[in-house]
């Protein structure tokens, strides 16, 4: 079963903040802007084609939108989203946050996809996402790296597994944008009487030195 969704892009600071934000509401859990030097870009789906790195690099490259979204899958599958309210995880210079001028890199998640496998009481999701490090006015060409949050709740928002990892691209003056792809899998048992559906999975930038 292939469940592919359109998502909104964040940057978050980590498990605890993702899990309090969800608690307490979207209040509180911005970031500040690129000031419009480089815009985001909107996370999309991608064609119904599977999740694999692949597909998930190709998407994130790509300036177009894509399939259509298989809506009976996604009912009967948990969601996966990037957290909303903020799109990006910005690095400025230490001292300088906030100011354009001094952004050293940038990471965006631009798409998601999954594919689920439900028997009985038993999931399974294959989820992928994507996107792309941008280098900054005071940024440096070499390898940069980004730590990931995964975070799986239940119907009461609580935390029922967690990942982590980092997606790392090589940056060069000729080359300043770079991009990423992830794909993972994550298995869990839904007690008898709840619904799948009630679960969710999210994707969020862990915090790192000198994000604003």
């Amino acid at each position: 079963m292939l469940a592919l969704a359109k998502h909104t892009t964040f940057g978050a600071v980590g498990t605890a903040l993702l899990l309090s934000c969800l608690t307490a509401g979207l209040g509180g859990c911005g970031m500040p802007s690129f000031g419009g030097l480089l815009g985001p870009k909107a996370a999309t789906p991608i064609a119904a084609a599977g999740v694999s790195e692949a597909t998930m690099l190709d998407a994130a490259k790509s300036s177009e939108a894509g399939g259509a979204t298989d809506e009976v899958a996604i009912r009967s599958c948990p969601q996966f989203a990037v957290f909303p309210t903020t799109q990006v995880v910005t690095v400025y210079e230490a001292g300088r946050q906030g100011d354009a001028l001094a952004v050293v890199h940038r990471g965006e998640i631009t798409q998601t996809a999954r594919e689920c496998q439900i028997d009985g009481g038993r999931v399974s999701i294959k989820y992928g996402f994507s996107g792309r490090i941008l280098l900054g006015p005071r940024g440096k060409a070499g390898h940069v790296g980004l730590p990931v949050n995964i975070v799986l709740t239940d119907a009461t928002k609580q935390r029922v597994q967690g990942d982590s990892l980092r997606v790392e691209v090589d940056i060069t003056p000729d080359q300043p944008i770079g991009y990423f792809s992830s794909v993972r899998t994550i298995t869990f048992d839904v007690p008898q009487g709840g619904r799948t559906a009630d679960y969710k999975l999210y994707v969020a930038f862990d915090k790192v030195g000198g994000a604003g």
